[in-house]
């Protein structure tokens, strides 16, 4: 696909599915496997920059990434994933050409078997994404965090929460560290989610997760 840094992804929320555990992860289950609008738009400015860079030997497999993109795009994550029939999807797309035509595809494929409650598959894409920026790294680490939540893997989740969160650097990381006190929470960890939450407070007060951060910090210090 030809260069488009004007293109906008939409809003997806990434990991769309419920898990199962105790009262309390029911209740917070959203902060676990909801991808934040902003941290989507910030991963998708970053994925166009760094997916449509093409070089000759790159732009036959890249020109077969547009209409999966577009099904992606508009949250038909079936079609974007196996194809239409006619157009390729990122399955395909890897299946064909691999990492020629772009190491995105991999975290397309991931997020789209996300989507779908395809977890095992998510996080075998995800692990296979070996892109240079530092933000969609980060980014395909939550969204093994999401999936490995999803399936009650709460151990695994919260190591790729705190992977996530420290690859990030900078205030995305927010939104992983919340996940990460959540599922310590859910653990019965909550000296840990405690710490977790006053980072949140201390290094990223102005992210969204921060506005709410005291009402995290609050319970816990009442139920002591």
């Amino acid at each position: 696909m030809a260069t488009n840094k004007n293109i906008q992804e939409p809003e997806v929320n990434v990991g769309e599915a419920l898990s199962k555990t105790e009262k309390f992860f029911e209740t917070y289950k959203n902060h676990i496997i909801y991808g934040s609008a902003a941290i989507i738009a910030v991963v998708a400015a970053a994925l166009l920059y760094h997916s449509f860079v093409t070089v000759p030997a790159q732009q036959e497999a890249m020109s077969q990434t547009f209409t999966a993109e577009q099904y992606f795009r508009n949250g038909d994550f079936e079609k974007a994933l196996n194809g239409d029939g006619n157009a390729l999807g990122f399955n395909q797309i890897i299946s064909e050409y691999g990492s020629k035509s772009g190491e995105a595809v991999y975290f397309y494929a991931g997020v789209c078997n996300l989507q779908l409650g395809n977890y095992d598959e998510a996080i075998s894409n995800l692990k296979k994404y070996n892109g240079e920026d530092e933000i969609i790294a980060a980014r395909a680490l939550a969204c093994i965090g999401d999936a490995q939540a999803a399936m009650n893997n709460l151990e695994a989740a919260l190591s790729s929460y705190k992977s996530a969160a420290a690859a990030a650097d900078n205030v995305l990381a927010a939104n992983y560290l919340l996940k990460a006190g959540i599922i310590c929470e859910e653990l019965g960890k909550t000296a840990e989610a405690l710490k977790i939450y006053e980072e949140i407070k201390t290094k990223y007060a102005q992210s969204p997760e921060g506005y709410d951060i005291n009402k995290y910090i609050s319970r816990i210090q009442n139920a002591q």
